[in-house]
């Protein structure tokens, strides 16, 4: 699996270099500012990609930029973001983008390795990774329609973003899974997914979750 590393932190990129490479991925190329990372984008075509937000010159939102930019190139490319803090404007940007597995987790979660690994993977495959701290502080400011969902549906459709499968869920939430999936037809029904949609539900109440926190965290 190819992968392609926009990150101008040495340390960092060459850890993550060495974990990949050890866990069976393969490191296309590694950039360390924006323009280099939409040719070797271009050039090399990956399966996956690990973009910084801030990169050279302003460190403000170039990797960021970058990523969506190569979206539209690439329709579905996969992008992992990691950033130091949570963005919640440049998190719910990239999120509320179709298409292709998305990811947005803090460079902290790198160190949990297996973790860290697991988001690359669902991401690469169409899914998406949400750091939970990102989550905690979407969902904080998610307005209608996700204003009708209980608090525990919340942490239901919170852990869907995540990525996270039924078994998961009820292992997370200590509760049966009966009564996910129960929580996850309420959720269903009160964003008015009808039953027709049963293929695409699942990812329609994310987007929703997510466009609404986008909506919210927008100036």
């Amino acid at each position: 699996m190819r992968v392609v590393i926009a990150e101008d932190n040495v340390l960092l990129s060459t850890g993550l270099e060495l974990l990949l490479n050890r866990v069976g991925f393969h490191i296309a190329a590694i950039a360390d500012n924006a323009a280099g990372f939409l040719t070797a984008v271009r050039d090399h075509q990956p399966d996956v990609t690990i973009v910084d937000v801030r990169l050279p010159p302003s460190f403000r939102d170039e990797g960021i930029r970058a990523a969506l930019q190569a979206r539209r190139e690439q329709r579905g490319l996969p992008v992992l973001v990691l950033s130091q803090y949570v963005e919640q404007q440049y998190a719910a940007e990239l999120l509320s983008t179709t298409g292709g597995g998305v990811g947005y987790l803090l460079k902290d979660r790198v160190s949990r390795v297996d973790e860290f690994v697991d988001a690359l993977r669902r991401v690469a495959a169409g899914g998406t990774a949400m750091d939970p701290e990102v989550i905690a502080q979407l969902v904080q400011r998610a307005g209608d329609p996700i204003a009708a969902l209980t608090p525990r549906e919340r942490e239901v459709l919170a852990l869907m973003a995540q990525g996270h499968d039924n078994d998961t869920i009820a292992q997370q939430l200590v509760i049966t899974d009966n009564a996910v999936h129960k929580h996850i037809g309420n959720i269903f029904a009160k964003l008015g997914l009808a039953v027709t949609d049963s293929g695409h539900r699942r990812v329609l109440a994310v987007l929703t979750y997510l466009n609404a926190a986008g909506a919210r965290s927008s100036p």
